[in-house]
Formats: C-alpha cells, sequence, structure tokens
C-alpha cells in the first residue's frame, strides 16, 4: 500500500492534502491495505445510512413532484463530479475532494430549507440548528455501523473540511455571524481541534465550488422544466442568457430540451474553467508549497474570478424570487414547515411516541436532551418518510 500512496501523491501538488500525511482519525485503526485514508473515508460516506436517505430528500421540490428533478443524492453526485474534475487538473487528491462533495448535504432536513427553517424555530432556545453542524454531528456521533466508536470516524482533514468548507468560522477571516458557533461544532473541537480559525484545505474550497457551480446551473434546468420561468426570463441574466442566445441562434431547429441541456452543459464548463484559471493564478501569487500554506492564506485559494462572481450573485438575485420564492414552491415549502413543527412539538411533549431506539435517547418530556434527539430524529427523516410518520401520529384513520 505504501508503494500506491507514493506512486498517487508523485502526481499531487505541493500544496495537496496527502493522504500518507493525514493526521488521522480521533479513533486510532489500522490502516488499510488495499485503501488511502480519503478512500476509505469516501467509502464510508457512500454506506451510511444518512447518504442513501438523501435520495428522498428535497434539493427545491418535494420528492414526489416529479422524477426527473434534484434530489440531495442526485446534487452530490454532481457536486463530487465537478470537484473531481476540479482537483484533477489543480493537482489536488481527488478522493479527498470526492469525500467532501459526496458529505457536504448529510446535514439537511426534510422539504429543504423550510424544514431547515422550521427545525432552527422549534430548536431556538435548546442551541438552534444548523446543516452543517448536523452533518458534523451525523459522522461524527449519529452514525452507528462500528463497534469500536460512535459515527464514521473519519478522518481530520475530512471532518475539517467537512465543518470549514465555506471559510473559517473564528477569527479575523471569519464571517460574520448573528449567532454563537453551533454547539456541535464547539462540543466536537473541545475534544478534536479542527483549527477553525483557519481556511480549510483546497480540496475542500473545491467542493465547496462545485456544489455552487452544481446547484445554481441545476436550478435553472429544474425550473425551465417546471415551468417556473422561462428561457425568455433569463435573457437579461449574465452569463445565462448570452449562453442560451448563443445555443438557440446554432441550433434554431432542435428542441427546446436539448437547448437547455446544451446551455447548461456549456454553463457549467464555463465556470469550472474560470475556477481553473482563477485558482492558478492565486497559485501564482501566493507560491503555497504546503497544505497548510493554504490553510494560512487570508483569503480562499480555489476561487472565481471578479468577474464570475458578480455573475453567480446575478444569477442568485435571479433564482430567489422565481425560483426559490415561487408560489408553488412556497406551498409545498409551507406544508414542509408545517409538517416539521407539528411533529417536532408533538414528540417533544410525548417522547413515548418516538420508535424505542430513539425514546431509550431522552430523559422526559420538554427537557433539552430531549429536545436534540427529537431534532435529530426529524432532521434524519426523508420527505417522505416525514409525511408518512405525520399521517400516522396525527390521522385517526392511519394505522401507528
Amino acid at each position: 500500500m505504501s508503494e500506491h500512496l507514493s506512486s498517487r501523491s508523485a502526481i499531487l501538488a505541493p500544496f495537496a492534502c496527502r493522504p500518507e500525511e493525514s493526521r488521522g482519525r480521533l479513533h486510532a485503526e489500522p490502516e488499510s491495505g488495499t485503501r488511502s485514508p480519503f478512500q476509505r473515508d469516501r467509502d464510508r460516506i457512500i454506506h451510511s445510512a444518512a447518504f442513501r436517505r438523501l435520495q428522498y430528500k428535497t434539493q427545491v421540490f418535494v420528492y414526489h413532484e416529479g422524477d426527473n428533478f434534484r434530489t440531495r443524492l442526485t446534487h452530490s453526485l454532481e457536486v463530487s463530479q465537478i470537484a473531481r474534475s476540479i482537483a484533477r487538473v489543480l493537482g489536488l487528491e481527488e478522493d479527498m475532494a470526492e469525500s467532501l462533495a459526496l458529505a457536504h448535504d448529510l446535514g439537511h432536513t426534510p422539504f429543504g430549507h423550510a424544514g431547515e427553517d422550521a427545525l432552527q424555530d422549534v430548536l431556538s432556545a435548546f442551541g438552534g440548528f444548523d446543516h452543517n453542524a448536523q452533518s458534523l454531528r451525523i459522522v461524527t456521533k449519529l452514525e452507528r455501523r462500528y463497534i469500536e466508536f460512535d459515527g464514521l470516524n473519519l478522518t481530520w482533514e475530512t471532518l475539517e473540511g467537512l465543518v470549514k468548507h465555506n471559510g473559517p468560522l473564528t477569527g479575523p477571516q471569519a464571517s460574520p455571524r448573528e449567532d454563537d458557533l453551533p454547539g456541535a461544532i464547539t462540543e466536537y473541537v473541545a475534544r478534536h481541534d479542527l483549527e477553525l480559525d483557519t481556511f480549510a484545505s483546497a480540496e475542500a474550497q473545491a467542493a465547496a465550488l462545485s456544489d455552487d457551480i452544481a446547484y445554481n446551473n441545476h436550478d435553472i434546468d429544474d425550473g425551465l422544466r417546471a415551468g417556473l420561468f422561462t428561457i425568455k426570463d433569463l435573457a437579461d441574466v449574465p452569463l445565462v442568457g448570452p449562453v442560451f442566445h448563443a445555443v438557440m441562434r446554432e441550433h434554431p431547429d432542435a428542441d427546446i430540451s436539448l437547448h437547455i441541456h446544451e446551455a447548461v452543459r456549456r454553463m457549467i464548463g464555463m465556470m469550472i474553467l474560470d475556477c481553473i484559471a482563477e485558482t492558478k493564478r492565486r497559485i501564482d501569487d501566493f507560491a503555497p508549497r504546503s497544505a497548510d500554506d493554504v490553510r494560512r492564506l487570508k483569503v480562499p485559494l480555489v476561487s472565481f474570478s471578479d468577474e464570475m462572481r458578480a455573475n453567480d450573485r446575478a444569477l442568485k438575485k435571479f433564482l430567489f424570487p422565481n425560483m426559490y420564492r415561487h408560489f408553488t414552491v412556497n406551498r409545498m415549502t409551507s406544508k414542509g414547515r408545517r409538517v416539521v413543527k407539528d411533529l417536532f412539538n408533538l414528540l417533544f411533549a410525548e417522547p413515548g411516541c418516538l420508535p424505542p431506539e430513539w425514546r431509550r435517547l431522552t430523559d422526559g418530556a420538554g427537557t433539552a436532551k430531549t429536545a436534540r434527539v427529537v431534532g435529530d430524529y426529524i432532521a434524519g427523516m426523508t420527505d417522505r418518510f416525514a409525511l408518512d410518520e405525520h399521517r400516522r401520529l396525527f390521522d385517526m384513520q392511519e394505522k401507528p
């Protein structure tokens, strides 16, 4: 295995995360004879129950609204493909970038951001809810697959990237926060310091940017196919409008669905190439010689150009009112919020209604511990399971 690692490391950039230099795992384990530490992380994520449940968790649309819309699972797979592409060109550790891309949405609730907002409301007196912190709870505590420890016992580098993929959480480079750091993060770093005041690795930064590339472009795809807006509505959106115009000019007789596929394909490619070009420029400017050099920079190493960041903001500005706040989406997300709050309020007041393996974790009605257990139970639900559980608990005609 050491020869295999050496051959892989020989092609990595000097500032990439190297598996043979990993800081290890919280719980020491023998190394695999066939896989690097980051490959094992990826495989553990893929085999986790939380990853499987992403198949029926909302991206924007609820699972039953159409088979062709993105779910959290399909989105995560698309992010991992983009992250690997960027990592390969930049000489980064592909397996680590893929692991982070696959794990980045594990903490999301049913019904997308509506479910997260609902859990934040009902848990506000008990530390609140944050999907990134929930991802950390899942991989360090809630997944129970191993006799020796709770969680997946991922490497320090993967946990660091999961927590800090959007940048430092403390220190001068941290983005301003309206509230304190989530308790799940502060509790974990007290045992296993993830150095919250620095940037994460270049691999984590590549995965975070890949998330932006994937969901922006695929939300355009899903929004057009759902009829929430039209290609004509996109005409004045920078980058997007000109790309659609070029595709329709070059292929006027093609089916509209092919216009959409081609335009989205081109935009993904343009954003990837912009990211690679800007990152190479920053590599030349900063000349990092190690992964720790990347962490200590004052700005991200992996980034869009100023022009592409402006395009990204303009697209988000269009999608917010035209897709995420479209009245048909609002109606379903309103239902999702009510389902989550109904479930929480009942189970918090009556923990005896929880399944036995969850009820054993509580310590009575209305306590802080019970609130967190109920929050974990609901956050792990798929859209489908949440709707079924709501019917079982509130519909007198349903069997319990």
